[in-house]
């Protein structure tokens, strides 16, 4: 096989394949350990799987009831794409006792339709309009680990986590907005062994690649007057701004991220306690820096009485901070750069910093997923952050947590002394 996203090649037997399948997968259910023939993909999907506490007997639950549902998806930007999804899948679902789904980024299945008997069947084991697929609570399935790794997969039988779904067959690709490439949700189909053919996914890839052509003919194009802050992990700035791309010094760096935490605007008198420690610094070194500033962006970028951005800002700390409060941890972490201008002592970026890193590890330790707190562990600025390598060790199984004690009992003798 050159394709690992692929179930199966077309000369396989999907009978025997199967009963190898479904062996392998009681093998890591009941003991842990990969066996052939399961495919690299899948093997580290059941491995998430395991770690996010996923029963391989339990069925997602319908997140969305029907008062929900409607409004919801009928506001969801993949609204816009099912004509082109049903004119490309409806006939092929139904004609071959299929069903096509359409996810969105968490998972929740928004539209399930196709043929009626299959739906039928579907329903037993709750795939249906409302209910969560997501890898994090349905195991590994199409949609749902489509979503995950952000690629085209296929899933076969007794591939999929749950054992309810191992009758079922299913190919799904991620969607996503044309303009800024995030994740909007996933295209599915599923069905029995027939689907367990290379065709399947090509098939669902070109659904989705036309649905965001659709998707790009509709939606409005970017916004070029948008301005773009990232400050995270840096400690210059990076402006872009109407086509320019500006690196900034400490000192302008540390006024815009100020400014873009308070869009109302800030007295000369609250800038300066923002910015300086030194209460000795006067108004007229803050008006002198500014001054520059503006020369820089450009007299329509910056406001004066009170000090302000004249256009909205897109910034990085910003984005870890919503996706913090939507509940998506692993976004989060994502879009984490590292710490806020790290260098910077102006006591608005300190606060800031220490609330963002504050907020973000302490998601991380609650939601105790091995793989994000190793994430955060490796970097730079998690290396000695022994709450996390506690939780880490905490988190992994037991044979891989020797080293990691030995790595909390240095940090703990070091930290201590």
């Amino acid at each position: 096989m050159t394709d690992p996203w692929v179930a199966l090649a077309a000369d396989t037997d999907p009978g025997e394949q199967s009963g190898a399948l479904r062996r392998a997968h009681d093998v890591f259910t009941s003991a842990g350990r990969l066996e052939r023939p399961v495919r690299a993909v899948v093997g580290a999907s059941w491995r998430r799987s395991a770690r996010a506490r996923v029963s391989p007997d339990d069925a997602p639950a319908v997140e969305l009831g029907p008062d929900e549902l409607g409004p919801y998806r009928d506001a969801h930007p993949l609204a816009r794409a099912m004509p082109v999804i049903r004119e490309l899948m409806g006939a092929y679902a139904t004609d071959g006792e299929h069903l096509l789904a359409v996810c969105d980024a968490h998972g929740r299945l928004l539209w399930v339709e196709g043929h009626t008997a299959a739906r039928r069947r579907a329903g037993l084991m709750n795939f249906v309009e409302g209910a969560r697929w997501a890898e994090s609570v349905a195991g590994t399935n199409a949609p749902g680990t489509a979503i995950a790794v952000d690629r085209p997969v296929q899933v076969f039988a007794a591939e999929h986590f749950l054992r309810p779904v191992q009758q079922w067959t299913c190919a799904a690709a991620p969607l996503h907005d044309p303009h800024t490439g995030r994740v909007l949700g996933a295209v599915d189909i599923t069905g029995g062994d027939r689907l367990a053919h290379p065709h399947s996914l090509a098939f669902v890839q070109a659904v989705a690649r036309a649905a965001e052509s659709q998707l790009a003919l509709l939606a409005p194009p970017p916004d070029v007057e948008a301005v773009r802050l990232d400050a995270l992990g840096r400690d210059e700035a990076l402006l872009v701004a109407r086509g320019r791309r500006l690196r900034l010094s400490r000192r302008h760096s540390e006024i815009l991220v100020a400014l873009a935490r308070r869009p109302e605007g800030l007295s000369g008198d609250e800038l300066l306690i923002e910015l300086y420690e030194d209460e000795s610094v006067t108004p007229v070194t803050l008006r002198a820096e500014l001054s520059r500033l503006r020369r820089l962006l450009g007299p329509d970028l910056l406001d004066s009485r009170p000090y302000r951005l004249a256009v909205p800002v897109d910034a990085d700390f910003d984005t870890v901070t919503r996706r913090l409060a939507s509940g998506a941890v692993a976004a989060a972490l994502d879009a984490y750069a590292g710490p806020l201008l790290p260098g910077s002592r102006a006591p608005s970026v300190v606060r800031l910093r220490r609330r963002i890193t504050e907020q973000l590890r302490a998601a991380l330790i609650a939601r105790g997923d091995p793989g994000l707190l190793a994430d955060w562990a490796y970097s730079p600025w998690g290396e000695e952050d022994l709450p996390v390598w506690r939780a880490l060790a905490g988190a992994v199984p037991e044979d891989q947590r020797p080293a990691l004690l030995a790595r909390v009992r240095s940090l703990d003798a070091e930290q201590r002394g």
